[in-house]
């Protein structure tokens, strides 16, 4: 990456898997599903998808005052959780002397949706424009979890949020990352959020046929590149990383996870919703990612793919790996964290990238479960069933999106 170092500080993560990091990095070390059942909808039998990965056991009101909780769509909470934790963990203060230096870039690719729906099903009881909340808007728009994490932590460098898809977050610690190296802030929040488990996220998803229907067996439900994948799985959360220029986090001796090296971005210019099939946009944004850290494909150990479990996705993907890294194709570990998250849509990209640095700084790499036989044109090493002790120098994460947006990141240790 040109221009000053970029180094990853902090985590935070609110997931179907943990709430924390640490647990929820031990959870997919250890192969453990967070794909459920659905309970939080009562018509949900109306679907023809009925699971998802629920986020359990998470009080907001640790993060955000009760009033505040009441205002705003859970994706909200999830990303002020998210954001907070960040900030802590990398021990970051917060002050006067430092503020307009510290930025926050946390998106989401839908928002939200699920009190826009409630807040539609209220106004139409009784046809009464007062049944509609004063908080709704601020409630809804996909740029508050970042404003509330910067009025929140006294961030007064920008805050912006982008709103990608299933790239967003991918994009929103790379665009950070970029601001740092080219000195704009010192340090930024960074990440993305998402709860879009409503009936019209699920009822889009369910009539665009991509939504896997193994209902009877949730934990099953989500193979990446197995021959029997049906679709994704829905799946709520937020994670953000703490991103600092390399000088600014040693001067206060932070703990420093890892280096951001390259980012890169493309376009399939191709489909709404389908990569094209030759992997020509997956394969373009690696290699951009390549370029810009200033290694060969030879130097990558790990790839958390983006692999969602869908029946084109996961084979264009594959192809797209073999065009950029070649010979080096079939030793690289790869692997899809989706097959026990399930999908986070725009917090996804945040939540491989954090797979990725703890990686690297555990020298350890996830699994991908339900890999029980592998589909056609699926045969890379895809690490299957059981996590794998191993040295990991360098990782890279992809993030692949409707309207065919792309992004791609790669980590070192330092």
């Amino acid at each position: 990456m040109k221009g000053r170092r970029v180094v990853v500080t902090g985590t935070g993560a609110i997931t179907p898997v943990g709430n924390d990091p640490e647990t929820a990095w031990q959870s997919v070390l250890e192969g453990k599903s967070g794909i459920t059942a659905h309970e939080e909808l009562p018509d949900i039998g109306l679907f023809p998808s009925r699971i998802a990965g629920l986020i359990r056991d998470f009080d907001p009101t640790e993060y955000m005052e009760p009033r505040e909780v009441r205002r705003f769509d859970a994706f909200n909470h999830y990303g002020v959780a998210a954001g907070t934790q960040a900030v802590r963990s990398s021990g970051l203060a917060i002050d006067e002397s430092n503020a307009n230096r510290v930025s926050v870039y946390v998106g989401s690719g839908i928002g939200g949706i699920r009190t826009i729906e409630a807040s539609n099903e209220r106004f139409r009881e009784k046809n009464n424009p007062r049944r509609i909340s004063p908080f709704l808007v601020p409630g809804i728009i996909v740029n508050m979890p970042a404003g509330l994490i910067s009025i929140q932590t006294g961030a007064r460098g920008p805050n912006i949020a982008t709103a990608t898809a299933c790239s967003t977050s991918t994009h929103s610690i790379g665009l950070g990352a970029r601001a740092i190296a080219y000195g704009e802030t010192d340090a930024c929040i960074a990440g993305g959020t998402e709860h879009c488990i409503a009936y019209l996220g699920i009822g889009g998803f369910s009539s665009a046929r991509a939504l896997s229907l193994r209902n009877d067996e949730p934990e099953k439900a989500s193979r990446p590149w197995d021959r029997d994948r049906d679709g994704f799985v829905l799946a709520s959360g937020g994670v953000c990383l703490m991103l600092e220029e390399f000088e600014h986090a040693r001067a206060r001796n932070a703990e420093i996870l890892a280096e951001i090296i390259g980012f890169g971005m493309s376009s399939d210019a191709y489909h709404i919703t389908a990569p094209s099939e030759d992997g020509a946009g997956g394969a373009a944004c690696m290699r951009a990612a390549l370029e810009d850290a200033g290694i060969d494909p030879e130097e990558v150990d790990y790839i958390n793919a983006h692999a969602t479990s869908t029946p084109l996705g996961d084979l264009v993907e594959t192809i797209a790996i073999k065009d950029v890294f070649g010979d080096h194709a079939g030793r690289v570990a790869v692997s899809s964290t989706k097959s026990m998250t399930g999908h986070l849509l725009g917090a996804a990209g945040a939540l491989e990238a954090l797979y990725s640095v703890l990686a690297i700084r555990d020298g350890a790499v996830p699994p991908t479960i339900n890999l029980d036989n592998p589909g056609e044109g699926c045969d890379l090493d895809f690490v299957p069933g059981t996590a794998r002790e191993m040295s990991v120098r360098v990782s890279m994460s992809n993030s692949f999106g409707f309207g065919g947006t792309n992004g791609c990141l790669i980590f070192r240790g330092v």
